[in-house]
């Protein structure tokens, strides 16, 4: 551990040269173009101004370029952290309030010193418990939920709620006054976003355009349509057709500060904050680690959580909200050839400028622009393909996928994500609870041992040879100390148990017990136990109790070798001479 480890800056800015500044300001281009409207459009999702999403957008990007470890990935603010953030703040405060907006700063301020702690720590293995099915049904239900939420932008009528009943409910008790000049302006960018992002680029290519002026022209398309729609809103002054409009947004970056702490607001947010945190790592880990193995590069998971920390401590002390990576930008910044974190820091000069420059024009832009914008994006997050994935491969997963999804459409974000950790660690516990074990036999010919109801295999009368095939803990002790007594108390002909670990990674101390207790029983029916295949971290343990020197039987570095011993001792002969009397006594 030094410096660099922590500061990967000092790493990469060593080797920094002309031909990747080059690439870094071409890729902060790009992703310039593309960030401004999703980001005036995020923050609206959250429930903020929408220049709040472009100061989430300056800072976050500087941190990240010098605490992140991905040479792609872009931070800002993201469709799913925007709901989340939206849902919990709005359990606090009314909508539009100074006390609103504080407590997303405090969110993103909490978001932050977690993630740090997390990262300093080592703690990245957290995420984990958040299982792929879990987050495929949660990002699909969340997909659904924002693309419901923004139907009353693009038809000009109030919507409330942040899950899908109350969103619904709101949509019908309110269709009756829906804006027929905001629908024509949401249709309208709905389709021309839908055009440039499935047509353009093919048109631009048979005009003979290079590739990589398409490119960009592709991705300024969401650029244009803002601009459009603000020329067509000041042409005929939408707003006083109630057109809603942006507004008045404030000119230049916000003074750097931090939130008022109030405990209370603390307390109400420590859950939601912790829910975001690991949300927003899975999601930009897994797209880090994409990006880096199509360069071979590195990821460093618990250097990403203080990266992610220090953007969302950044975020609050420049007046936004929770940031994480996010997956579109970030694929457009690694095709747009950034080659260091610095693309992300040029990004943040981009953003700047536009933030000083552009937000006397927004006041006209059409708010069901910007909701045009979000349901074209959140829609790609919808897959409705993982239930029948699941489906096929494992009844439990499915089941996984299915609480979280239903979960979160029915009761929203945070209880959706809750309900699927706690399905997917009840799976868990009940899968590992009820392990996998098999009788197994000798493949004729070799020396390997297989499931006798799945192989032809060669059985030795009276020896029990049983394969556990997980490791031995609290949850299942007591379920292999039932089977084994049981397979025992069947066939009364055993006097030799063998107990294949090959695939045990460890016994805890609930389960020695488990195992002495087996001893005892089979002592007491004067059958003797042995083990196989112990791997050496578990033999360790095992020599530091006195439960080796009262086995009845022995342990054996194969289970080949196990049953050699126990036919050799059978007829009172070396292990070499029932090596080859073996196939006549199976």
């Amino acid at each position: 551990m030094n410096l660099k480890t922590y500061f990967p800056i000092l790493d990469w800015g060593r080797r920094y040269n002309r031909q990747t500044l080059t690439s870094d300001l071409v890729a902060a281009v790009i992703v310039t173009i593309m960030l401004i409207p999703q980001s005036l459009a995020y923050a609206l999702l959250a429930g903020l101004p929408p220049e709040v999403g472009l100061y989430a957008s300056v800072l976050p990007l500087v941190a990240y370029a010098i605490f992140g470890t991905s040479s792609a990935l872009a931070v800002g603010p993201v469709a799913v952290v925007s709901l989340m953030t939206a849902a919990a703040v709005g359990k606090l405060a009314v909508e539009g309030t100074a006390d609103y907006a504080s407590a997303a700063i405090l969110l993103a301020l909490l978001s932050g010193v977690m993630l740090t702690v997390m990262g300093l720590f080592r703690l990245g293995f957290i995420a984990n418990f958040l299982s792929h099915p879990v987050i495929s049904g949660f990002i699909t239900a969340s997909g659904l939920i924002i693309a419901t939420s923004q139907v009353g932008g693009l038809l000009g009528i109030k919507t409330e709620g942040h899950a899908l009943p109350q969103l619904v409910t709101s949509i019908v008790q309110n269709v009756g006054s829906i804006n027929w000049n905001t629908v024509a302006v949401g249709v309208v960018a709905l389709a021309l976003l839908l055009w440039i992002r499935l047509d353009l680029k093919n048109w631009l290519n048979r005009f003979g355009l290079p590739k990589g002026v398409a490119t960009v022209i592709v991705r300024a398309g969401p650029v244009f349509v803002v601009f459009l729609t603000m020329a067509w809103s000041a042409m005929f002054d939408l707003g006083s057709k109630g057109v809603a409009l942006v507004g008045e947004v404030p000119q230049g970056l916000p003074m750097l500060s931090l939130p008022r702490f109030n405990l209370d607001t603390m307390q109400a947010l420590l859950l939601p904050a912790l829910i975001i945190s690991v949300v927003g790592f899975v999601e930009s880990i897994s797209v880090a680690q994409t990006l880096a193995a199509k360069r071979r590069e590195r990821i460093d998971p618990n250097q990403e959580l203080i990266g992610l920390g220090a953007s969302n401590l950044a975020a609050a002390i420049g007046g936004g909200y929770p940031v994480t990576g996010g997956f579109a930008r970030s694929v457009v910044n690694f095709d747009a050839g950034a080659a260091t974190p610095a693309a992300g820091a040029f990004t943040a000069i981009g953003i700047a400028g536009a933030t000083l420059l552009l937000t006397p024009f927004l006041a006209v832009l059409p708010k069901a622009t910007l909701a045009a914008t979000i349901v074209l994006a959140v829609l790609t997050l919808v897959d409705f393909s993982i239930l029948k994935r699941a489906w096929a491969y494992s009844k439990a997963d499915f089941a996984a996928v299915a609480i979280t999804l239903l979960g979160t459409l029915l009761l929203g974000v945070e209880v959706g994500i809750s309900l699927g950790v706690g399905a997917s660690i009840l799976i868990f516990l009940y899968r590992s609870s009820r392990p996998h074990a098999a009788v197994v036999g000798l493949v004729p010919g070799t020396e390997h041992y297989r499931n006798v109801k799945r192989h032809r295999v060669e059985t030795i009368p009276g020896v029990l040879s049983i394969r556990v095939d997980e490791s031995l803990y609290f949850a299942n002790a007591r379920y292999l100390e039932d089977l084994i007594y049981d397979q025992v108390a069947s066939d009364p002909t055993v006097k030799d148990v063998v107990l294949m670990c090959s695939a045990v990674n460890a016994i805890d101390m609930s389960a020695l017990e488990s195992l002495e207790a087996i001893q005892r029983q089979l002592s007491d029916l004067g059958v003797r136990l042995h083990l196989s295949e112990v791997k050496g971290p578990v033999t360790d343990h095992l020599h530091k109790t006195a439960f080796l020197e009262h086995l009845s039987g022995g342990l054996h570095l194969s289970q080949h070798q196990a049953m050699l011993a126990i036919g050799a001792r059978r007829l009172s002969a070396p292990a070499d001479t029932y090596k080859q009397h073996l196939g006549a006594v199976i």
